[in-house]
């Protein structure tokens, strides 16, 4: 890849650090896009074993590559996103795969295809995943950050997307268990400060 490309697309994922999601970290401040997907890599790694029958390496790019689009678009939460938000963000996308050479582009252009079609397991997990990192860092977040609204999303928040595979399935009920723990501690504590 020549240096002029090479910096340019750089240049362009570097805005995924700059721009931040509803999310926020235990510490206290906005994660921002890269973070997210960095974690959600981590998380399709960690679970690789539980998945024999996809091509992992495929997930990996797949989640590497999920959210390219919010460099130029921005994040905009799930709650509040609308079909031109989507397709104005996979416009951005298809943009962004044409700044590469032949090789990469074709590559990043069939891994974009195959996850928004959502055929395959593979594209299936990193769907799963990527809802249920967001639960994830939602539990790890201080419950001051949740809208009104995120009490009953994180009950329900990738449930569907999970279904696909026995082990999500699991997992998704496991952290909706975190969540719910979250909220019950947070009530037990009001109460005690009232006592």
């Amino acid at each position: 890849m020549d240096h002029s490309t090479l910096l340019e697309f750089m240049s362009l994922a570097e805005k995924l650090k700059c721009n931040t999601r509803h999310s926020w970290t235990s510490s206290g401040r906005h994660e921002s896009v890269a973070e997210h997907t960095y974690r959600l890599c981590v998380f399709s790694w960690l679970v690789k074993e539980e998945f024999p029958e996809c091509d992992m390496d495929k997930v990996l790019k797949m989640c590497l590559f999920h959210d390219i689009g919010e460099a130029v678009t921005g994040d905009i939460p799930s709650f509040e996103k609308k079909k031109s938000d989507e397709t104005k963000e996979n416009q951005e996308i298809d943009k962004i795969v044409e700044m590469l050479p032949d090789k990469h582009r074709e590559e990043l252009r069939a891994l974009i295809k195959e996850l928004r079609e959502n055929k395959t397991m593979e594209a299936k997990v990193v769907h799963a995943l990527d809802k249920m990192e967001a639960v994830i860092q939602h539990n790890e977040a201080s419950l001051d950050t949740w809208l009104p609204l995120e009490y009953e999303l994180q009950m329900t928040y990738g449930q569907e997307q999970a279904k696909v595979h026995p082990y999500l399935k699991h997992l998704r009920s496991v952290l909706r268990e975190e969540s719910a723990r979250k909220v019950e501690a947070a009530a037990d504590e009001t109460l005690e400060r009232q006592m």
